[in-house]
């Protein structure tokens, strides 16, 4: 195998490590060990990061993937912005069945405002994609990144670690879209604002 081909390789797997569907359930392990969140049973933490994945993750991932079958398309193909719309929609509507969910198990706040955050940036990243396309991938962990600034705040813990172990993921995700030719650097840079912005806004206003 070629250098080159090695390097894409490297960036696919990437990719798909750190697909978007990812934030709530990195959200809410981190909770679940930085706050008082860690007094709760293990079942019923169990019990959560079940059903955030299962609506989160395995539904959406599901569903795009029979989308994308039924059409015909590689995933290549899938990340062309006018085909991009459909994917939003599930997922978009995916993660609001789980905070309705979520809502109507009386699942404490910050345990919800992480989905909250996640399905603000769906709905933001979706609206931009009308004229503009942007990542999804540097945007859910710009949203990680925002998430451990306010909770930091919140709980008074020390995000420096934190911090930098997202910085250097970001940064070798956003290179592996670009080394995949999905997006260009301003896409990914972009995503990734957005995704802080929207975090601190779904966290402390949601």
């Amino acid at each position: 195998m070629t250098r080159e081909k090695q390097i894409i390789l490297t960036a696919r797997v990437v990719s798909m490590v750190f697909t978007p569907f990812y934030l709530p359930i990195l959200g809410l392990t981190a909770l679940f060990f930085l706050s008082y969140l860690r007094q709760y049973e293990p079942a019923y933490k169990f019990f959560v990061l079940a059903v955030v994945y299962i609506f989160t993750i395995l539904l959406p991932t599901f569903l795009i993937h029979l989308y994308r079958r039924y059409q015909g398309w590689s995933l290549i193909e899938l990340g062309i912005k006018e085909r991009r719309v459909v994917p939003y929609l599930i997922s978009i509507l995916c993660y609001f069945t789980c905070l309705h969910i979520m809502e109507q198990m009386h699942i404490p706040y910050f345990m919800r405002s992480i989905v909250a955050s996640a399905l603000i940036i769906q709905i933001v990243c979706a609206l931009i994609n009308v004229w503009w396309k942007i990542s999804t991938h540097t945007a859910a962990i710009g949203g990680v990144a925002g998430a451990i600034y306010v909770f930091s705040e919140v709980f008074r813990f020390n995000p420096t670690w934190w911090t930098c172990l997202v910085l250097i993921i970001a940064g070798i995700l956003g290179s592996s879209r670009m080394i995949l030719r999905q997006h260009t650097l301003s896409q990914v840079v972009t995503g990734f604002l957005v995704g802080i912005v929207c975090a601190i806004v779904g966290i402390v206003y949601l």
